[in-house]
């Protein structure tokens, strides 16, 4: 029997990368609201009493940048100005028209850009994803969720957690250690902040997933004090969080991120679609684990490279699986945005909590 352990992390929705990946989508969305086939590509930079958005739009929808951050900035809790990074931070907005030469190929409906993407999925949870990413999303979603609903009013925005899973023979078998960070008023001691954690977050979402710990397996705020966080701590920035966005890596990623872009970037199109098909051929059950490569150069209409691995775990062969993925979905640039429907304003609640596994995303569709 073979005995081996993974680590993934995940980070709450107030973490600084995790804003700058909201702002970027909140501006998507608004883009895409108005214009459809709008194109967009917007980062943002948080740091001490400073955002700063830049980036490329092609389209004809009117956006107030400054509004839709600081809406953002406002519902995920800085509107203390002891943060020194609020919804009354100056905001420096850096954003031009899409370079003609690369609206060339996206007018003709080719890739935005060049790169590989990667899809993965496996049998290891319902949701077709790998174990530890789904425990250390649903520990800071649990970690958000009682700061906002002031069971632990004393949390403040930010946080991390992390999660170490045992697996025997591939199989996830308990949890060796859960890491949680968490910033939070002067006036409560750690002790106290351990205890509530361990009560109001570890134990419930441990349990909804079968497992549990001692408390003395939970380590809390590693350095020992936690106060202040948020951009004025620690810079954020887009697209700084893949691995958290993706598989917790547990799997292959790309080489791009996902906010603040549009389908037409292949970067999160191509993503999208590669998962897609491996979720779909796991849960049809022609194997047990399915990772599925793309890539694209820019302006291209058809998949430079498109190939699935299944490490040794088809129930089918390999024809049978290729068939199959060309059924479900053509992963021409046209095709994974008409077949995914993918231009839409879906995109904001995608920049927390991960990308893949929540069956609200139309990448997570199962096909019949």
């Amino acid at each position: 029997m073979t005995k081996t352990t993974f680590t993934s992390e995940s980070v709450c929705a107030g973490h600084p990368d995790k804003i700058c990946d909201q702002i970027s989508d909140a501006i998507l969305d608004q883009v895409l609201k108005q214009d459809p086939k709008g194109r967009v590509a917007v980062e943002c930079l948080a740091g001490e009493e400073r955002l700063i958005i830049a980036g490329e739009i092609g389209s004809h929808a009117k956006v107030d940048f400054d509004k839709v951050a600081r809406e953002q900035i406002r519902r995920l809790g800085y509107t203390d100005s002891r943060f020194r990074f609020s919804d009354k931070s100056p905001i420096n907005i850096f954003i031009h028209q899409q370079s003609p030469e690369i609206a060339i190929g996206v007018k003709k409906k080719g890739a935005g850009d060049q790169g590989m993407m990667f899809g993965y999925a496996c049998n290891q949870t319902p949701q077709f994803m790998p174990m530890p990413i789904m425990i250390a999303h649903a520990l800071v979603r649990r970690l958000d969720q009682v700061r906002e609903e002031k069971i632990l009013p004393y949390l403040r925005p930010d946080g991390k957690s992390q999660v170490t899973v045992e697996y025997k023979n591939g199989t996830p078998v308990g949890i060796i250690q859960v890491v949680i960070a968490a910033p939070h008023k002067e006036s409560i001691d750690l002790k106290q902040v351990k205890v509530d954690i361990f009560e109001d977050v570890v134990k419930p979402v441990l349990d909804s997933f079968g497992f549990k710990i001692n408390i003395r397996d939970l380590i809390v705020n590693g350095t020992g004090v936690w106060h202040n966080g948020g951009p004025a701590s620690d810079c954020g920035l887009t697209g700084r969080k893949i691995v958290v966005d993706t598989y917790g890596g547990y799997a292959r990623v790309g080489g791009g991120c996902f906010s603040g872009k549009e389908p037409s970037k292949v970067d999160r199109g191509g993503a999208y679609a590669a998962r897609f098909l491996a979720k779909n051929i796991v849960a049809q059950k022609l194997a047990d684990r399915v990772e599925v490569r793309l890539a694209y150069f820019i302006g291209a209409k058809k998949p430079t490279m498109q190939e699935v691995e299944t490490f040794g775990t088809a129930k089918k062969s390999a024809k049978v699986i290729k068939d199959f993925m060309s059924k479900i979905l053509d992963t021409s640039v046209e095709g994974i945005i008409n077949g995914l429907d993918l231009q839409r304003p879906i995109y904001l609640p995608s920049a927390t909590y991960g990308h893949f596994g929540r069956d609200e995303f139309p990448w997570e569709r199962l096909v019949k």
